[in-house]
């Protein structure tokens, strides 16, 4: 038997060690998942944390017909997509704390064969990759997250966005094809 249908079973019955277990398996592919929508890493834990939240308020309606992480992504992207339509609807901030600043830009270096230019490449090419997907249509950029970030099939992709395999890879390859573009008219500015 699945493993994850069996502690979603165990939860259904009122075992909540067993919800745990599901959050501490499924906690980094999730947080990176809502880090594609909401780029600031501590906004995105509090996302992650309510999309965990609206999943156990929901799982006793798990009925299995899909895997339970293409269940639990659904929830985690309508969550992400949730919160920045709300984030998008009050006044910004005006108060910012220095600490916020400083921890704003952390992120994981590449350790070999580092060097200043490398990083700078490095940098401008996920810029422009970031924003050729922010600039996809809502479809296709999920479509290429999905293939390229989290690594799943067409199938599965097919069935965490509920359309046929033939339209799922149209978008990807739309979605390549806008992305090399960019990368293409980048590169041609800088010569």
């Amino acid at each position: 038997m699945n493993v994850d249908l069996e502690l979603v079973q165990r939860v259904q019955q009122g075992d909540k060690k067993a919800f745990d277990v599901l959050i501490l398996k499924y906690q980094q592919r999730i947080v990176h998942v809502i880090t594609g929508f909401v780029h600031d890493p501590v906004e995105a834990l509090d996302v992650a944390q309510e999309a965990f939240i609206k999943a156990y308020r929901a799982i006793p309606n798990f009925r299995g017909d899909s895997a339970f992480y293409t269940w639990l992504y659904r929830i985690a992207i309508n969550t992400a997509k949730n919160y920045l339509t709300a984030r998008a609807r009050r006044p910004p901030a005006m108060d910012v704390d220095a600490l916020d600043a400083t921890n704003y830009y952390d992120a994981p270096e590449l350790k070999e064969f580092e060097t200043p230019e490398s990083n700078l490449i490095s940098n401008e090419l996920e810029q422009t990759i970031q924003q050729a997907i922010q600039d996809l249509p809502e479809d296709t950029a999920t479509a290429i997250r999905l293939r390229e970030f989290e690594g799943m099939s067409y199938e599965e992709i097919a069935q965490v966005m509920d359309c046929p395999i033939g339209t799922v890879r149209s978008r990807i390859f739309r979605a390549r094809e806008a992305i090399e573009k960019q990368i293409y008219n980048t590169m041609s500015e800088e010569e």
